[in-house]
């Protein structure tokens, strides 16, 4: 992982304006997004994670988020990785975010029974009246999600697909509730990077009664396949079959303060930064 190094800028996805330009793909006036500084202007000596933005009838934030790495990452996760079927029970940690609300549509667009967590009344009410999500529940209020995620009102009958966002505590319980050849994408494990003694996980043996697999995954791996995702959700975006929840703070100054807000889940969506308004 990359060490920030002193009076270095963070680095982000972010989109912006190319305002000068020596390399051949790219000219003056270009929107594009891809790696960039948590600065105004950034020089880029080697744009490889750079994608042109081809289409602005959705807002520009949108290319961070649904349109961005969060959508491609969603959109692998679920079909690459986990191959959903109709009919199949899947379950989403995190589900409010700027991944899961996206994972959640389209697998209810694949014909699957959808259920996610999140951690506030606010954001289970999102998940239920605006996602589409088939049920929902907010994970602070349960002291045994073993017991939650079985109970008539969400899985009686298991889980096929589980996107794991979260980790820790979450992903003990989702093992002990996985239907016979399941899949597990791990996108991520919030609960576990600001621990000084990550927490272990112990039903670790269900997997090979149940012939579970369980895949982690890396969406940069999967840059070569953006334009088709891109072509497969656009459309649904533009006709009003897939909704996006943004939680935008404005002006680069608030930038500390929304990462640390990811980790205590204070946002509500896709959290933005905007350096800079057209």
């Amino acid at each position: 992982m990359h060490k920030i190094k002193h009076m270095e800028p963070i680095l982000g996805f972010g989109v912006s304006r190319v305002v000068d330009s020596r390399h051949p793909d790219y000219k003056k006036g270009d929107l594009v997004w891809g790696f960039t500084g948590w600065e105004e202007y950034t020089l880029l000596a080697a744009p490889q994670v750079l994608f042109k933005i081809p289409d602005t009838d959705v807002p520009l934030s949108y290319d961070t988020g649904i349109l961005g790495m969060p959508g491609l990452t969603a959109y692998v996760g679920l079909h690459e990785v986990c191959s959903p079927k109709k009919g199949e029970y899947v379950y989403i940690s995190a589900a409010s975010g700027a991944v899961g609300q996206l994972v959640g549509q389209l697998a209810k667009s694949a014909g699957c029974y959808v259920v996610g967590s999140a951690g506030s009344k606010e954001k289970v009410d999102l998940l239920k009246n605006k996602f589409g999500f088939d049920e929902a529940f907010n994970y602070k209020e349960e002291k045994d999600l073993n017991a939650t995620l079985k109970s008539s009102v969400y899985f009686p009958e298991g889980i096929d697909i589980y996107f794991e966002n979260v980790g820790g505590k979450m992903l003990d319980a989702v093992l002990l509730n996985m239907r016979l050849h399941g899949r597990i994408a791990v996108c991520g494990m919030i609960s576990q990077y600001n621990l000084e003694q990550p927490e272990g996980v112990t039903n670790l043996t269900h997997m090979i009664y149940k012939r579970v697999r369980m895949e982690a995954f890396v969406v940069t791996d999967y840059f070569p396949q953006y334009f088709k995702f891109v072509d497969a959700v656009l459309p649904d975006i533009k006709q009003g079959n897939i909704t996006y929840v943004e939680d935008i703070a404005e002006g680069l100054e608030s930038a500390p303060a929304a990462l640390v807000g990811l980790f205590s889940g204070r946002n509500v969506g896709k959290q933005v930064v905007v350096v800079s308004r057209e």
